[in-house]
């Protein structure tokens, strides 16, 4: 049993075989699907409950991405409000700050993530965070945990690092603010000593694995386009961090996203 607690159905890489797509996760042992709703920003902010509403085991996600902020009108917020009251919608994200590519102005990410927080709590929804720093600095990930610390912590709700790259100090950081650290495929790549050593310290009780999809596909598929039955790679590669199965780290992870979000495991 895994679940795929982050991935991006709705994109155009899918169109062709976006059922078999989910067929192959289904009979991979994938139960169930975090839709994740940003899509390509304002006018595809229902990209994921669309998706949902048609699949029984995928749930859905909201929000506004980072690099779309500059973008955000209130008619979009106002949308999102809307899609905050399906009930296939379960968490709010991915939100976040992105300085690596800087899509939109540093200071329109931080108004656009702190409105968003305020608009989660008033849902009483998690969020799911995305976090990239520039090249040469962390700075995303202090602004970022301090914006949560701020304006989400005391909500008590707690969220998602979703797709972790980064050190076990801000792990814990996250985590002491009821967090989960979910990993992705690029757990599996060569060079990704720092995201190995992050998950080889997270409790397994607090740990989520994920896709990312259709990016980042994990080794042995690097290069390819990423799907929700290869988040079996990532858990493989957690087991042997952690010196336990494959399968194992399946149920476990699966069993924290189910506690998580209130739900009846599958």
């Amino acid at each position: 049993m895994f679940v795929d607690s982050h991935c991006h159905l709705d994109g155009t890489r899918f169109d062709p075989d976006r059922e078999q797509v989910i067929a192959r996760a289904r009979e991979a042992g994938v139960v169930n699907m975090l839709a994740v709703g940003t899509g390509d920003g304002p006018g595809t902010l229902d990209c994921a409950v669309k998706i949902a509403e048609s699949h029984e085991p995928i749930y859905a996600s909201i929000g506004i991405h980072p690099h779309e902020a500059k973008l955000a009108k209130e008619a979009d917020f106002a949308e999102l409000e809307r899609l905050a009251r399906n009930p296939k919608v379960i968490a709010w994200g991915e939100i976040g700050l992105d300085y690596y590519y800087d899509h939109s102005p540093r200071a329109v990410q931080q108004q656009v993530f702190i409105r968003q927080m305020e608009m989660a709590r008033a849902a009483k929804l998690p969020i799911v965070i995305h976090c990239r720093p520039s090249e040469n600095s962390d700075n995303a990930w202090e602004e970022c945990l301090s914006l949560i610390e701020q304006h989400w912590k005391s909500a008590g709700l707690g969220g998602i690092l979703h797709c972790f790259t980064g050190e076990w100090k801000h792990a814990k950081r996250a985590l002491d603010m009821g967090f989960m650290i979910s990993f992705a495929g690029n757990v599996t790549f060569p060079k990704a000593q720092q995201i190995r050593d992050a998950a080889g310290q997270v409790p397994l009780d607090r740990m989520l694995i994920e896709t990312d999809s259709p990016f980042l596909a994990p080794v042995p598929y690097r290069g390819k386009r990423n799907e929700p039955a290869f988040v079996k790679e990532t858990a493989r590669q957690i087991g042997e961090l952690r010196g336990i199965s494959t399968e194992e780290v399946g149920e476990i992870t699966s069993r924290n996203f189910y506690r998580f979000f209130s739900l009846e495991s599958q």
